[in-house]
C-alpha cells in the first residue's frame, strides 16, 4: 500500500505547537500508535503514512486540537488515552456537562467512556458508586468533582472519610492531634485536592472548616448536609460502618463511594460492606452505579496490562477450585 501525505491546516500556530508537545513527545506517541511520520510546520500538520493510518491519526490529531482550542488539558497521558479511543472507535469530545470546571484553572476532562459516565452520574445522583480496579480515576475524579463544587459555592463543605483499616479504627494510639493520625491514610485524597486546587487555597479552606477529611468511624452520630462527601477505600468498610455512613445523608448532600470490591483488606470472614451495598442498593432511584474496568486505567500503560494478568490468573485459580 503506497504511502502519502496528508496536510491538515489549522488557525493558531501556538496551538499546534502544545498539539506537538515539549520535544514533539506527543508527536512521537502518534508516530508509534499508528505507524506514520508526522511533522508540524507552522500552523499546519503533515502526516505520511498508508490510507487508513493517516485516518486515524489525523482524526486524533484534529481531536486533540480542538480539545485545546476550548482550553481543556491535553498532556501525554490525554493523548495515550485518546489513541486507545481511536483504537476502539470511541474518540470524541467530551460533552460540555462532562467537564470539571475551576475558577482560575483547567477544568478537568474525563479520559475514558466510563469516566465521561462517571462524572455525568455525580452531576446527575444523589449517591454514586464508583468502583473498579487502581489506576481508573474513581478517588481522583470523585474529590475533583466535589473540590469543583466547593469552589464554585454549590456545596458549603467537602468531607472526605476512609475505613482506617491499618489503624484498625483505633488511631488513640499514634502520635500526633487527629489531623496527623489521619492524614497519612488519606494522601490520595490530599494529593487530588492539592492538585486541582492549589496548596495554599486546600490549607485556607482546611483552616476554615471546608474541607474535612477523617476516618469512617467519625461520621458516626453526625448529619452531613449542604456537602458533597467521598467515601474511598469503601471495600475496607464492614456493612454496619457502610450502612451508618449512608444514613448519614442530609439535604444538599451528595455521596460518591469508591473502591475495589476484589481487594478488601478486611479479615476473611468479614463481608465486605461495599460489596453487600452493590448488590442490595441497586436499581433504587437516586443512586447510580459505574463499574470501571482494566481498559479504563489511565496510569502507567503498564497497569492496565497487570489487572488484566492478576484478573485472568484469578479466574484461572476459580477454575481449579
Amino acid at each position: 500500500m503506497s504511502k502519502q501525505t496528508d496536510i491538515l491546516e489549522f488557525d493558531d500556530v501556538d496551538l499546534v505547537r502544545k498539539l506537538c508537545g515539549p520535544n514533539h513527545a506527543h508527536l512521537a506517541l502518534i508516530e508509534q500508535a499508528f505507524d506514520v511520520y508526522v511533522e508540524a510546520p507552522g500552523s499546519s500538520v503533515h502526516v505520511n503514512g498508508d490510507a487508513p493510518s493517516r485516518a486515524r491519526a489525523g482524526e486524533l490529531i484534529r481531536e486533540i486540537y480542538q480539545r485545546l482550542e476550548r482550553g481543556w488539558p491535553c498532556g501525554a497521558g490525554d493523548i495515550r488515552a485518546l489513541i486507545k479511543a481511536v483504537g476502539k472507535g470511541q474518540v470524541k469530545a467530551a460533552s460540555v456537562d462532562a467537564i470539571i470546571p475551576f475558577p482560575r484553572r483547567a477544568p478537568i476532562v474525563p479520559k475514558t467512556p466510563r469516566q465521561e459516565k462517571f462524572i455525568h452520574a455525580m452531576r446527575e445522583q444523589t449517591i454514586i458508586f464508583g468502583v473498579g480496579p487502581a489506576g481508573t480515576g474513581k478517588t481522583f475524579l470523585a474529590t475533583a468533582y466535589g473540590a469543583s463544587l466547593l469552589a464554585r459555592g454549590e456545596v458549603a463543605k467537602f468531607i472526605a472519610c476512609r475505613p482506617a483499616v491499618e489503624a484498625g479504627e483505633r488511631l488513640g494510639f499514634l502520635p500526633g492531634d487527629l489531623n496527623e493520625k489521619v492524614d497519612p491514610y488519606m494522601q490520595p485524597i490530599w494529593d487530588a485536592l492539592h492538585m486541582v486546587l492549589g496548596r495554599d487555597e486546600v490549607d485556607r479552606r482546611r483552616a476554615a472548616g471546608d474541607i474535612e477529611v477523617a476516618p469512617l468511624a467519625f461520621m458516626r452520630g453526625r448529619t452531613l448536609s449542604d456537602a458533597f462527601v467521598v467515601i474511598d477505600e469503601a471495600q475496607n468498610a464492614t456493612i454496619p460502618q457502610m450502612k451508618m455512613v449512608l444514613t448519614r445523608l442530609g439535604e444538599r448532600a451528595k455521596y460518591a463511594v469508591t473502591g475495589d470490591p476484589t481487594q478488601s483488606d478486611l479479615p476473611n470472614s468479614v463481608t465486605s460492606g461495599l460489596a453487600h451495598a452493590l448488590k442490595i442498593l441497586d436499581n433504587i432511584k437516586g443512586i447510580e452505579q459505574i463499574k470501571f474496568l482494566a481498559s479504563d486505567v489511565v496510569r502507567h500503560p503498564l497497569v492496565g496490562k497487570i489487572v488484566n494478568a492478576y484478573e485472568k490468573d484469578s479466574a484461572y485459580d476459580k477454575t481449579l477450585n
